[in-house]
């Protein structure tokens, strides 16, 4: 658990780096621009390249040393953040580069990631992967809020230079943890999975391992099962994360939503906290999610359900503060259920398969809730006067509001469905 510790302090310094820089890029770009389809855009430049490449990456990292893998990773990181930082330092940054590095950052971390997750199977035993996973989740939740945080009150300050530099700083950081420390060795592959780098494997074994980890969640039903639960979740998440800052914004200030991002993330710290220290029975693992995964549903709905305030300060950090549970538990129940050698490659197309749904969610929702609800529920539409209206009120969010209560409703009564799913119960009582 040591080594562990020393690893997850550098990551901790690693992705408070990104989290600056994502930040900073992204207020970048949007001056440069004002355009929100530019925005979209390097969103999508983030999002879409792991999808892709998570399967292959997956298979890779079950064959290779996943300390080198990730050391490997953080050293093409630092090149690419160290030529971003001359850019920027003898000249403006075009909107193209930062998608170009964008892109390629993106790829390498759908090796370094998976690489991460499953050397934690390694580092630590049973008894504790509960307390690494609720660490995992705590390190994601400082990252969400210290590194916006950091960033919106040093850049116009430091300037985008200045971000770029303490970032470097931080992967140097992790770096230097990773060097000093042995961890995560190849796990061992029967001949059968052995390979030669030839053309044949990039063409054959390649594909071949990829769906190593599809067939292996073929044949165990409850983590398929599992897996389509995940990604219905997912999708219903990708519509909040799309349609949060419009429905905030609609009915308080920029300033007042940085306050609800805030307190998010600490109320996702604090769930984070709670789950590392807590003395875990591994039999309620499924229990756990879903209980989550229903709260979480309600919070969305308390959110959307008034123009209140207060009732999105309630809901946001209901929802977060259940979202190191979801993530945490999910990840322990693929740790203990799903075979080491093959970790790395189910835990990438698992991650590639739920990330999918997101943007696709997005691209959904937000003509959905421009052209369909949110005329609806102004002040002279077609629901306005019917009892819908007068339960959450009408007029500009309302109907995206509307859109959020309906969500949160689906995502909840999913959850109890899958708890009472055959398949799913099942796995509470594998060992």
């Amino acid at each position: 658990m040591s080594i562990f510790r020393i690893i997850w302090l550098g990551q901790l310094f690693y992705l408070i780096g990104i989290s600056m820089t994502s930040f900073a890029l992204n207020i970048s770009v949007f001056r440069q621009t004002g355009s929100a389809t530019q925005f979209a855009l390097l969103m999508l430049t983030c999002t879409i390249p792991p999808i892709i490449i998570s399967p292959v990456a997956g298979t890779l990292v079950d064959k290779w040393d996943r300390r080198m893998t990730m050391i490997i990773a953080h050293i093409i990181i630092g090149v690419l953040t160290l030529s971003l930082l001359i850019i920027a330092t003898i000249g403006q940054i075009e909107i193209w580069q930062i998608y170009l590095i964008n892109i390629f950052a993106s790829i390498i971390g759908t090796f370094s990631n998976p690489a991460y997750k499953a050397a934690i199977t390694s580092l630590v035993p049973p008894e504790d992967l509960s307390r690494a996973s609720g660490m995992v989740q705590l390190s994601i939740g400082i990252q969400q809020i210290v590194g916006p945080l950091i960033a919106g009150a040093i850049l116009d300050v430091i300037h985008l230079e200045g971000i770029l530099t303490i970032d470097f700083l931080g992967l140097l950081i992790a770096l230097t943890t990773l060097i000093s420390v042995k961890f995560g060795e190849k796990i061992h592959q029967t001949e059968e999975n052995n390979y030669q780098p030839s053309i044949s494997f990039l063409w054959h074994v390649l594909w071949r391992d990829v769906t190593d980890g599809w067939t292996y969640l073929i044949k165990c039903p409850g983590l398929t099962s599992l897996v389509i639960i995940l990604i219905v979740y997912q999708f219903s998440i990708g519509f909040v994360t799309v349609l949060f800052y419009p429905l905030a914004l609609s009915l308080t200030t920029p300033s007042e939503l940085g306050k609800i991002v805030f307190l998010s993330g600490i109320s996702m710290i604090l769930g984070s906290l709670l789950m590392s220290i807590w003395k875990y029975q591994w039999q309620n693992l499924i229990t756990t999610i879903l209980i989550a995964m229903s709260l979480s549903g309600m919070a969305i709905a308390i959110g959307g359900s008034r123009p209140s305030l207060l009732q999105m300060y309630i809901g946001t950090i209901l929802f977060f503060f259940n979202t190191p549970f979801i993530n945490g538990m999910i990840q322990i129940l693929f740790q203990t259920r799903v075979a080491e050698n093959l970790q790395g490659r189910v835990f990438a197309l698992t991650g590639a398969i739920s990330s999918a749904a997101i943007p696709l969610a997005s691209i959904i929702a937000a003509p959905l809730s421009d052209y369909v609800f949110e005329p609806l529920m102004g002040f002279d539409g077609n629901w306005s006067k019917a009892l819908i209206g007068q339960l959450i009120g009408t007029g500009p969010g309302r109907g995206t509001g509307l859109l959020f209560v309906i969500v949160g409703c689906f995502i909840t009564t999913t959850a109890i469905i899958a708890s009472q799913h055959p398949k799913i119960r099942q796995l509470e009582l594998a060992e």
